[in-house]
């Protein structure tokens, strides 16, 4: 019985990491179809950015300071320095130009392109040291072949429509884009969007380092939004100067796009990637990008009457496929990655980690208690 509730607690643990990033693009999504429609209908792309990240560190600043200030590690100059690096990579370069790429394009546009991230952020972490390649090892070319999989499933989503699926809840409604889409300059937006691509790559790699030194997860999100909204505040008043206009935050759409924003795929986002990413490594976290992009195809077809192709959906089994093979080659990878360990940090790592089991309980030991 015990051992029979030890395992699916094992199990329960593995799991949580992927129902999280799952969920986490599931935000990604919704933001992706709401900002669309907010910043089409004149909302500023530089305020919204501030209001954004100012919203997600009032919101994590409380249970940073409530759960985590007595564990506060030690700030040191290199730590505070990334996170300043982080908050001008993510907030302010790659949100800016993404959503500026969007409003050349379209929002299944920009999350399609998006799913380039994972090749950017594989590459990055090989040349950092964060990802390991052993040529010779299975696990390690199953990580390579699913990444490039993953990616030629976004690009096939993208670039191959295929007969149309006419679904019965798409019958009699069409959905008209603005003449703002009409008139979309793809070539600039592509652009805009793959240089925030290499942009949000770099911060998934320098978040999944900094967050092993320093490892107060809320306060790092904190810092990284508060930071984020400082430096996107001064980027807006160097952009847009003299016009006092665009600070003015309306009710209705705008309002809820900034707090939907803020607080869940800023605030909420930030912390469960950096801490998956501490344990899995940042190729794991970037593998579910293109999941984004799947979801926004079906609501789409639900909120907006669009059609689906069956070129979209063969690219949707073939991401999901890419996906599988990722995790499959990062599961077993952890247990060489352990071998290969020094002894001494496998025996730190047992001490900081030691349960014991008695029954159906599990009680954790302190090195303190081991001695």
């Amino acid at each position: 019985m015990g051992e029979g509730n030890h395992s699916l607690r094992v199990q329960i643990m593995q799991a949580k990491p992927i129902l999280a990033l799952v969920l986490m693009q599931f935000g990604y999504a919704g933001l992706n179809i709401i900002a669309k429609y907010a910043l089409d209908a004149g909302m500023n792309n530089y305020t919204f950015i501030v209001y954004r990240h100012a919203i997600a560190a009032a919101a994590m600043a409380p249970f940073a300071i409530v759960l985590e200030r007595k564990k506060w590690p030690g700030m040191s100059f290199s730590i505070f320095g990334k996170i300043i690096l982080m908050g001008l990579l993510e907030p302010v370069i790659d949100q800016n130009l993404y959503y500026l790429g969007m409003q050349n394009t379209t929002a299944t546009f920009t999350s399609a392109m998006s799913n380039i991230i994972p090749a950017f952020t594989f590459l990055l972490a090989l040349v950092l040291g964060l990802e390991k390649v052993n040529p010779r090892s299975l696990h390690s070319q199953a990580k390579v072949a699913g990444t490039i999989v993953t990616v030629g499933g976004a690009m096939l989503m993208t670039l191959v429509n295929g007969p149309a699926l006419h679904l019965p809840w798409t019958k009699g409604r069409q959905y008209h884009q603005s003449s703002t889409n009409q008139q979309q300059h793809t070539i600039r937006g592509a652009l805009m969007i793959t240089a925030g691509c290499v942009s949000w790559a770099c911060f998934m790699n320098l978040q999944a380092n900094t967050v092993k030194s320093y490892p107060a997860h809320l306060s790092v999100t904190t810092l990284i939004c508060l930071m984020g909204a400082l430096e996107g505040a001064l980027v807006t008043f160097a952009v847009e100067r003299g016009n006092v206009s665009i600070w003015i935050l309306r009710k209705g759409p705008t309002l809820c796009v900034v707090l939907y924003g803020g607080i869940v795929s800023s605030a909420i986002s930030y912390y469960i990637q950096g801490v998956v990413m501490k344990e899995k490594g940042p190729v794991f976290a970037s593998a579910f990008n293109p999941l984004s992009m799947i979801i926004i195809a079906i609501l789409s077809s639900f909120i907006f009457a669009e059609e689906l192709y069956l070129g979209r959906i063969v690219g949707a089994v073939v991401i999901i496929i890419g996906l599988y093979i990722v995790l499959w080659g990062k599961r077993k990878d952890e247990p060489e990655r352990a071998q290969m360990m020094p002894i001494d940090q496998q025996m730190a790592r047992m001490n900081g980690n030691a349960e014991t089991l008695n029954g159906d309980s599990v009680k954790k030991v302190t090195p303190v208690e081991c001695v």
